[in-house]
């Protein structure tokens, strides 16, 4: 029967380097639904200051951009740095129909909520028929 030795400390060594070079996702997780006439977009963006994000709206492109700061003590060894720092940023393409002017943000407990309402021009609405008969318009209330 054959036998392999393990070294543990190896083996942490191995699966640390690895976590160094191949850091998670640097992309921003994003939820996006449509509740009523309002899509709503939740952006992850846990320990960003805040005043870091920046959203702009270009033709029919929304970004969005926030920064995380990395930790800035040189007394630091880390052992593992998963969680990415720098600036991010994500991009949505609008549809038509949105009321650009009405969409609003809110960054509460590390989510980025975006509040996109659907235009009044483009909500759906009843057309009335009018009916005719031979070129003459008949009213409910009238008899000819």
């Amino acid at each position: 029967m054959a036998t392999f030795s393990t070294d543990p400390f190896r083996e942490l060594e191995r699966i640390m380097t690895g976590a160094m070079r191949n850091p998670g996702s640097t992309a921003m997780p994003m939820d996006l639904y449509r509740k009523g006439d309002t899509f709503v977009a939740q952006i992850d963006l846990p320990g960003v200051d805040p005043s870091t994000i920046d959203i702009d709206i270009d033709d029919r492109t929304l970004t969005v951009r926030a920064e995380r700061k990395a930790d800035a003590d040189a007394d630091l060894k880390w052992l593992s740095r998963e969680r990415p720092a720098g600036t991010f940023a994500r991009q949505l393409t609008l549809g038509y129909g949105l009321a650009l002017d009405k969409i609003s943000a809110d960054y509460r407990d590390g989510v980025l909520t975006l509040t996109l309402p659907v235009s009044e021009e483009s909500k759906p609405r009843k057309v009335t028929v009018s009916h005719s008969n031979g070129g003459h318009v008949i009213d409910a209330g009238t008899a000819e």
